[in-house]
């Protein structure tokens, strides 16, 4: 787990310093799960075209298929289209988050504040610089959550090491290899002589 951890926070490390690169790549396995996802939903579709949704099964495996196409033969039309999404995702979303925190005013109203203008701030600096930002916004976020996920890869790992390793000194003492001894057995205090062992 540790090991595929350093792999993940290697490859968003090398996706943030090439994000032009990452942004294709994370377009390309977009456009391929997309597509893979469009063909197995037809074939399950197929198996169960007697039941009531059939169709609706088809019709969301075509557009996914459909999809998946348009994103493989222009990746960066389509990175240009899913910036502006996001960057609207980012911009309404941090604008319900301000309203929301000014109306309610709960526990935690400065961290929703902050929330919030930081996701207005991002979506318009998105926005401002768009479709130029097209080139770096998709992977940058790509590489960043490739980094954490590593991050927290790496904490489990060796957090389950040291789980491992304090169960091993926890082990039961008397136990011998082969099961020769006899963990109930008495042992003779030092100094006991052989006469005082045959009594006993």
């Amino acid at each position: 787990m540790a090991l595929l951890g350093v792999v993940l926070v290697l490859a968003g490390l090398v996706g943030l310093c090439y994000t032009g690169f990452a942004t294709l790549t994370s377009m390309f396995l977009f456009g391929w799960l997309l597509l893979i996802g469009g063909v197995i939903g037809l074939v399950q579709a197929v198996q169960a075209r007697k039941s009531n949704y059939f169709w609706l099964a088809v019709i969301v495996a075509a557009i996914n298929i459909a999809a998946g196409f348009v994103i493989l033969r222009r990746p960066e039309a389509s990175a240009e289209a899913l910036t502006m999404f996001a960057a609207l995702f980012f911009l309404i979303g941090g604008v319900f988050r301000l309203a929301g925190a000014l109306v309610v005013r709960g526990a935690h109203f400065g961290l929703t504040l902050v929330q919030g203008a930081f996701g207005v701030l991002l979506g318009i600096l998105v926005l401002w610089s768009w479709p130029g930002s097209s080139q770096y916004v998709i992977g940058a976020f790509f590489s960043l959550a490739l980094l954490f996920d590593g991050l927290s890869l790496i904490a489990l790992g060796m957090g389950a090491r040291r789980i491992l390793g304090l169960v091993k000194d926890e082990e039961p003492e008397g136990t011998v290899v082969g099961g020769a001894a006899d963990p109930g057995a008495a042992t003779p205090a030092p100094g006991t002589s052989d006469q005082e062992r045959s009594n006993n």
